[in-house]
């Protein structure tokens, strides 16, 4: 097996640990005496809501929004696809309506929230005053702004009538049992999809502290929603979250120890970072550009966690391919040293690939096709070297979403 087939062996391994049909079974909570209602959001929710229908034992309803191309055929759970990662009116008819299904319930009802990364911009629903226009340059805003997701959450959380526990709020007092996988550091029900049916500990003051930190521009009926403060989310020991329960079903941990097995089989020893790095995508690569020049050969070094990108220039690609890029411009050739980086629900960014892969040869390489790697880092045009090269990693929608995967080989 070559350095680059088992780097791709040790993604797919990631991926498929992650898999909802794996993970959801396990962690379906008992019937209720009333009646069960599926609601979600997030590019693994269809496949979620398939996982529970193959296994529930009774009558379901519901509905789960999706990115648009990661459906899933269900027959009792409606299935809406929408816009990522800047929403649209598709998801936004979604979630009136997934309010709407879980507003009528009583005491006896259990609402089973199927709850993954991607779940901010699917289920979006302006707060009073605010426009679906609003929350497109918001989010588009915030996507360049180079914040991480906790931040970017915290905001979008306070300009949304659903997200930030408002969906438990609305669901009380029926039982809720949300099933999460997690794509955030730390894996945080708060953060995942900005928790719409767990405790927000943010506040508005949160809010506008990350508008100001990292210079995001606001359209002014954002700013005097902000600015005004009104209507907190539902916060730790509200009584809405009395009879409502979480459960991370898949998290990048689990992902990173099944491609550390793959590892280990081939003859590799496992240089774990953890699977919560988060930072720009070109500064970590340098990072761990050093560490794999230090490394003692046969060694693979695997991370996992949220890179973000400043968008200075007007290129394409997502953090991956920016980290692939930037770590093949520090490596500078180095001898035996390949690395994969990719995004694990299929996609970079908003782009076609889940990322990228880099040998020793990738410069070389991008200098007889007539490529600049530098310049093209600097543009954020990540993706056009690797197009160029064929190395992009093209997967389609994975059916999961549990944060970026990286992975540096340094050969026996």
């Amino acid at each position: 097996m070559t350095p680059a087939d088992l780097l791709r062996a040790m993604f797919d391994a990631a991926v498929a640990a992650a898999q909802p049909d794996l993970c959801v079974p396990a962690h379906l909570p008992d019937p209720p005496k009333g009646c069960t209602v599926v609601i979600g959001a997030g590019k693994a929710s269809a496949a979620m809501a398939r996982a529970l229908e193959a296994h529930w034992p009774g009558p379901l309803s519901g509905l789960v929004v999706t990115r648009y191309g990661h459906g899933a055929a269900c027959e009792q759970i409606e299935i809406v696809e929408a816009g990522h990662p800047v929403p649209d009116a598709a998801g936004l008819d979604a979630a009136k309506r997934v309010l709407e299904i879980v507003s009528d319930l009583s005491i006896g009802d259990l609402v089973v929230a199927l709850i993954s990364g991607g779940g901010s911009a699917l289920l979006t629903l302006p707060a009073p005053g605010l426009s679906l226009a609003d929350k497109q340059a918001v989010n588009a805003a915030l996507l360049q702004s180079g914040a991480p997701i906790d931040a970017m959450n915290c905001v979008r959380k306070h300009l949304s009538a659903i997200k930030g526990g408002r969906l438990a709020r609305a669901a009380a007092p029926a039982r809720i049992e949300a099933l999460l996988i997690s794509d955030v550091p730390g894996d945080d029900p708060a953060i995942i999809a900005s928790g719409p049916t767990v405790p927000d500990p943010t506040t508005f003051a949160d809010a506008r502290d990350v508008i100001e930190r990292y210079s995001v521009s606001l359209p002014a009926a954002v700013h005097a929603h902000l600015a005004a403060g009104a209507d907190e989310s539902p916060k730790p020991g509200d009584p809405y979250f009395a009879n409502a329960s979480s459960h991370l079903i898949a998290t990048p941990a689990m992902t990173l120890a099944a491609a550390a097995d793959i590892a280990r089989q081939a003859g590799y020893n496992i240089d774990l970072l953890g699977d919560t790095i988060e930072g720009e995508a070109h500064t970590v690569a340098a990072e761990h550009a050093r560490r794999a020049r230090a490394a003692v050969p046969g060694t693979v070094i695997l991370s996992g966690g949220e890179l973000t990108v400043t968008v200075t220039g007007n290129g394409r690609g997502g953090p991956n391919t920016e980290y692939a890029l930037a770590l093949s411009l520090a490596l500078e050739g180095a001898a035996g040293i390949h690395a994969i980086a990719c995004d694990t629900d299929g996609i970079d960014g908003s782009e076609d690939n889940a990322g990228a892969c880099i040998g020793p040869d990738t410069l070389e390489r991008a200098a007889a096709a007539d490529v600049d790697p530098g310049a093209s880092l600097t543009a954020n045009d990540s993706y056009k070297v690797f197009a160029a090269l064929g190395d992009l990693v093209i997967t389609g929608p994975t059916h999961t979403n549990v944060n970026d995967f990286r992975a540096i080989l340094i050969e026996r």
